[in-house]
């Protein structure tokens, strides 16, 4: 019998220590695969010894599977109970609540008491405020009731598993090997009854997870279908776990890719899709490498194989749970193999410096930043493809920031609470955010852009993000930055908020195009400022030089166009206007 006491001590985060622990011990199992194959009889031994050998290893075989089994199956039952747990302790959270609003307390050992009487009733309301008492004691009785009885089921549930794993009672998976004895029929017959989303939507991704009951949840995160991990609209920490998980299966798919077009040799027309296979692989190493860093910890949130190039997300702290949450997005050039980890430690960097500026404003929020390479960004080799995936196109971009918008809202959309969303984009990659916030329904709060060479509008009310809170910085000599290509050059912008990348009392200066995100500079500052939600620390400053006067003139002309198009014939007349004022505007420009 489970008492209340013994309630309130459970704790749901070692049930989620044990959850892991489980999990790399299912993982250590299954990785003796290939040792337990290489113990089998050699060919051409027989005997009465070989024969006696066989049997061993059968048995063998047949524990660890069996083994497997039992792992896979508590890990489910812990996965389960320690999301009961949760539910169970937020519920005594309210409770407890609810009874010291109305002058009650619950004892340790469940009971309640009244501390604090109301004082001072009039006569005639005595017998009122009586009844009304009694009502609120008797609704905290059923409540701590109904916690026992959820405590009791959650607590039996467990107890099964344990019992079943404890009496061997557990039937592996069918198939041969042991990641097969992992997937019992229990697990399968709980994955199954969970069904799929309505839709492709995060929304839809959203509301069914939170639809699943505790077990099914359980189930889909020990053995995820190939989809989950991608699914934007899905919490962080199951995305993370799912996408570790098919790291092996997608490097196994790889290395066979590899071999089918070695085999016989490779000609011309396969020597460019084997090296694509290659860069895959070493991206997959990167990401690896990447994932194991800890302190804070690492979470995959984006592991695609599919396309030209791998395409990956990486989470530096908490997404699930931060209080300000911001998403990298970089540019022209960028691969997961040769761009990933750098700008990992860049986002570790931005944590520990947002950080440092709660702390600095005495808050004690969390903070989150992810490096999200979910797109194929330009590479050098298409310079070429003006009209396809060059640099100069807007293609790529237009396409990434599809998939970028609907990776902002997944994060909203699986969370129980809104978190302070920071997009931040650096030169094409602030494109790919310019076009990802023109979706709209992102529910970003913050907008950061770099070396910008545009964000696909003239308009800033375009990018759907609250009034003042689109920030721009421009380093002094950053041809990019003046680019005008996509939209218009963002610095002759309206509603853009310009910040420093000078020197300052707040960080050293940057120059160039490629060190925004270095330490200890004004420009991170600035960043780390606005992810942390504190506008007000950053230092604001406009960098002009040459080619800003000379992307004036063709932002002008954009703006006039764009003003034509969305107004008619009546905004010809303004436009004109607008051309006559650039001569004297170019003048006026350093004054």
């Amino acid at each position: 019998m489970v008492s209340f006491a013994d309630v309130r001590r459970w704790k749901p985060e070692g049930l989620d220590a044990v959850h892991n622990d489980l999990g790399k011990r299912r993982d250590d199992l299954v990785n003796l695969q290939d040792e337990l194959d290489g113990a089998k009889n050699p060919e051409g031994w027989s005997g009465e010894a070989a024969d006696g050998s066989a049997k061993q290893h059968e048995k063998l075989v047949s524990d660890m599977r069996s083994l497997v089994a039992e792992v896979a199956t508590v890990r489910v039952a812990v996965a389960a109970a320690a999301d009961d747990v949760a539910r169970i302790k937020q519920q005594i959270e309210q409770a407890d609540h609810e009874a010291r609003a109305n002058g009650f307390e619950i004892t340790e050992e469940g009971g309640v008491r009244d501390v604090k009487p109301p004082q001072d009733v009039p006569e005639d309301q005595l017998e009122q405020v009586k009844q009304q008492r009694i009502q609120v004691r008797d609704k905290l009785v059923e409540t701590i009731e109904k916690i026992l009885d959820d405590a009791e089921q959650a607590d039996a549930e467990l107890a099964k598993a344990l019992t079943s794993a404890e009496q061997d009672k557990i039937d592996p998976g069918k198939g041969d090997s042991l990641a097969d004895a992992a997937n019992t029929d229990d697990i399968q017959a709980l994955a199954a009854s969970a069904g799929k989303p309505q839709d492709d939507s995060p929304k839809a991704a959203a509301e069914w997870w939170k639809s699943l009951s505790d077990e099914q949840r359980a189930a889909l995160r020990e053995n995820p279908p190939e989809w989950l991990g991608n699914r934007d609209g899905i919490p962080a920490e199951v995305r993370d776990e799912a996408n570790r998980g098919r790291v092996d299966d997608v490097r196994n798919d790889l290395e066979q890719q590899k071999r089918q077009l070695e085999q016989g040799g490779v000609s011309e027309d396969e020597k460019e899709k084997l090296q694509q296979v290659n860069d895959k692989i070493k991206s997959l190493d990167e990401v690896e490498k990447t994932i194991a860093k800890d302190n804070p910890p690492r979470q995959l949130l984006v592991l695609d194989s599919s396309g030209e190039r791998m395409k990956a997300a990486v989470g530096v702290g908490n997404v699930d749970t931060a209080d300000h949450v911001s998403v990298f997005t970089p540019g022209y050039t960028t691969t997961v193999q040769d761009s990933l980890g750098d700008y990992d430690s860049k986002m570790a960097d931005l944590v520990n410096e947002s950080k440092a500026e709660l702390e600095r404003a005495g808050k004690d929020d969390s903070v989150a930043a992810v490096a999200w390479l979910g797109y194929e960004a330009p590479q050098k080799s298409e310079d070429t493809d003006v009209f396809g995936d060059s640099v100069v196109s807007s293609s790529s971009a237009q396409e990434g920031g599809e998939k970028l918008n609907n990776f902002y809202k997944g994060i909203n959309e699986s969370r129980d609470t809104d978190p302070h969303l920071t997009a931040i984009g650096h030169s094409y990659g602030s494109t790919t955010t310019g076009y990802a916030l023109q979706g709209g329904g992102h529910g970003v709060d913050d907008a950061i852009i770099f070396g910008s060479p545009g964000v696909g509008t003239n308009d800033i009310e375009d990018l759907h993000v609250p009034e003042g809170h689109a920030y721009r910085l421009e380093a002094k000599n950053d041809p990019v930055a003046d680019f005008a290509r996509f939209g218009g050059d963002p610095s002759h912008m309206d509603g853009f908020k310009d910040l420093s990348t000078e020197k300052s009392d707040e960080g050293k200066g940057v120059e160039g195009h490629s060190d925004y995100l270095d330490t200890e500079t004004t420009s991170q500052h600035n960043m780390a400022s606005v992810v942390a939600g504190l506008p007000d620390n950053t230092v604001e400053g406009k960098t002009n030089g040459v080619g800003d006067v000379i992307s004036y003139v063709p932002h002008q002309t954009q703006e006039a166009g764009s003003a034509i198009y969305d107004f008619g014939e009546k905004t010809v007349s303004g436009a004109k206007d607008l051309g006559e004022k650039t001569v004297s505007g170019i003048k006026d420009f350093f004054s």
